[in-house]
């Protein structure tokens, strides 16, 4: 699917928050005309607002998400995958009005009836789940832990697979999350660092999947590693829609542009056509697929 040196094929955004109350359908507008097919539409936190106290708040806040992944589909000729989960800020956030008791029975509920629109085909994926990227006190940070295990254990037993919000302190959060993914019984192929720094060589992922952040920089490193990589990988913005925040992350037309880029860079670099072609596929569809079942 390689054209002139350029990719044709399938390109998915594997990590994206919208907002009716942002740019919202604009925003999907410009992914699919710079050459987009998919995305992963992730439940979006009301942080500027109220964050649910109780599971019926959270049954509206999903829903919600949910009837925006149904207008994107009415609206464009995409896949849409829809990740619902409570969000570890969320949690974290809500310990100093709910106590740290209530707050987590309150995050673990919510990762419960996720699991339900899973198990029933409303969504596809867990998440973004996992730890404050942020330090916090230690009581805090035993108690994310625990409960991170908890949740892999439940995404485990329900055969789905977890958006993982982490901190970024390299290759050891890496090998921490490979650690609890294994004590938990989930696939470390069903695991995926969400926002995960471009290095993907097996030394530095320690068999964790990956969404990686196709920022500036990103694609030397990519072709740098790639032929050390072990575990599969895919690309993401994780668009924030929050015109408060205008480059905090990265915007809808950036997946579709770095995979022209990358095919570029590992041709530039002596790999053959056919096996880029495999790579790309794999990280715009085959894994996808697997991991979504879209």
């Amino acid at each position: 699917m390689l054209v002139d040196g350029k990719w044709t094929g399938p390109i998915f955004d594997q990590h994206m928050h919208l907002d009716r109350d942002n740019r919202f359908l604009d925003a999907v507008s410009d992914f699919s005309k710079s050459g987009g097919t998919a995305i992963m539409l992730v439940h979006k936190p009301a942080f500027s607002k109220s964050l649910p106290t109780d599971y019926q708040g959270y049954r509206e806040a999903y829903s919600e998400t949910i009837s925006m992944a149904e207008e994107i589909r009415r609206n464009f000729d995409l896949e849409v995958g829809l990740v619902l989960g409570p969000h570890p800020v969320s949690w974290e956030n809500q310990i100093a009005e709910l106590g740290l008791k209530k707050s987590t029975e309150l995050h673990l509920e919510a990762v419960s009836l996720a699991l339900e629109h899973i198990d029933s085909g409303t969504a596809n994926c867990l998440g973004e789940v996992g730890r404050p990227h942020y330090p916090v006190v230690e009581e805090t940070w035993e108690a994310a832990n625990e409960m991170l295990l908890e949740i892999l254990s439940m995404a485990s037993s329900a055969k789905t697979s977890v958006q993982l919000h982490v901190e970024d302190n390299g290759e050891v959060t890496c090998q921490e999350l490979s650690q609890i993914c294994r004590l938990s019984g989930l696939p470390l192929d069903r695991a995926i660092r969400h926002y995960a720094p471009p290095n993907i060589s097996s030394e530095f992922t320690h068999g964790l999947s990956a969404t990686v952040n196709v920022g500036k920089g990103s694609i030397a490193t990519l072709t740098e590693t790639a032929g050390r990589s072990s575990a599969p990988w895919g690309m993401e913005t994780d668009f924030l829609d929050d015109r408060n925040r205008p480059g905090a992350v990265l915007g809808p037309k950036t997946v579709p542009k770095r995979t022209q880029d990358l095919a570029f860079s590992l041709l530039s670099s002596g790999w053959e056509e056919f096996k880029v072609e495999s790579l790309i596929q794999n990280i715009h569809s085959d894994w996808p697929k697997s991991l979504y079942g879209l």
